[in-house]
């Protein structure tokens, strides 16, 4: 069996730089190198509902926002399968056998989980599926037999719980899950990029994203309004690099042809730090030379989204075609569940 690649999104919001830089990049090297057997990226709409339960439009209108995202970015529908979480319902029942091999004590260790509810602030209001939403992620890897899953370095809790639910069904009933691995980018600083307020993450509910989608003028109002260093007063001061977001932000994008291109002062990002600790270096010089890179990376995002935006029913009628294919390979799985379990009853009468 060749690699099966998962993975995807909650459409609770756009995409941002921190999704492109912690899974949206390795997806698209995944895709040119070809060197899988199957590849799915999965809009998570029931996931999402279970802390916008109360919100379905939301949910509903960032579906197509996001999957004009992932084209936008450049995953190519022809190579890869975009499929609606929600429109696979097989995905439900396997997340329902798997509820009865993880306890709840098991839940409630899960680091990323924990730190969800108490973003949320939920206390005795927690909702049972947010609670329960990494067995379903499992479902949705385990479902395709993924063996690969490109993620961002807060999601490997969820990737380990999955390989749990594996090895407890196939120690349980009989072995027929393969164990996924999870794919993290290369750059450290793009495991978890920070917000532009200098928060610990880029996150949609915090409003400190830069968007793919972002006009020009959006993205250099937002660089120029980066954190810095607060004690980074005068030019002539000591500035620091640690913490600071600018230089966050020019650790996951600038390369060596960046300075070439705009600011050849400076052979790489080394010595435009080094001299921003030393002193005599502007915060302004710094923002302007990002504000240059990423409006270089993320014009043909914009560009090429905005010729999707002309034919919305078509990403839908391909995000339909794509799931009815996903559902085929998910009914297999249970079939091959269920004949584990004992539960296939009419193969058993016959």
């Amino acid at each position: 069996m060749g690699k099966i690649i998962l993975t995807g999104d909650r459409p609770t919001g756009n995409l941002h730089i921190g999704h492109f830089v912690g899974s949206v990049q390795n997806r698209l090297k995944l895709q040119e190198q070809g060197d899988f057997e199957k590849f799915y990226i999965m809009i998570a709409d029931t996931q999402a509902m279970t802390d916008n339960a109360d919100n379905p439009d939301k949910v509903r209108k960032n579906v197509i926002e996001v999957a004009l995202d992932y084209l936008g970015a450049g995953i190519d529908s022809k190579k890869v399968n975009m499929f609606i979480q929600s429109q696979v319902p097989e995905l439900a029942e396997i997340t329902m056998y798997f509820l009865n091999l993880v306890t709840v004590s098991r839940l409630t260790r899960n680091p990323t989980v924990k730190d969800e509810i108490k973003q949320r602030g939920f206390n005795a209001s927690l909702p049972v599926g947010f609670m329960c939403y990494p067995i379903s992620q499992a479902s949705d890897i385990l479902a395709f037999n993924s063996t690969c899953v490109p993620v961002g370095e807060d999601q490997l809790p969820m990737i380990e719980q999955t390989r749990e639910i594996a090895r407890t069904f196939n120690h349980t009933y009989k072995e027929i899950f393969t164990l996924p691995e999870p794919l993290l980018p290369d750059n450290k600083t793009c495991l978890r990029l920070v917000g532009t307020d200098g928060s610990l993450k880029m996150s949609k509910s915090a409003g400190n994203c830069i968007y793919l989608k972002d006009e020009p003028d959006v993205i250099k109002t937002k660089v120029m309004n980066c954190y810095t260093d607060s004690n980074h007063i005068k030019i002539s001061d000591p500035g620091k690099v640690e913490g600071n977001v600018v230089f966050a932000y020019l650790d996951a994008f600038a390369t060596d042809e960046s300075f070439k291109k705009y600011l050849p002062e400076y052979k790489n990002l080394t010595e435009l730090k080094n001299h921003y600790k030393k002193g005599g270096l502007g915060d302004v010089k710094i923002k302007m030379f990002l504000n240059n890179i990423l409006q270089e990376t993320l014009e043909p995002i914009r560009k090429r989204r905005k010729e999707y935006e002309k034919n919305i029913d078509e990403i839908y009628s391909m995000l339909f075609e794509n799931a009815k294919k996903a559902r085929e390979v998910a009914a297999e799985t249970i079939e091959k569940m269920k004949s584990a379990m004992g539960l296939d009853y009419y193969h058993k009468s016959l």
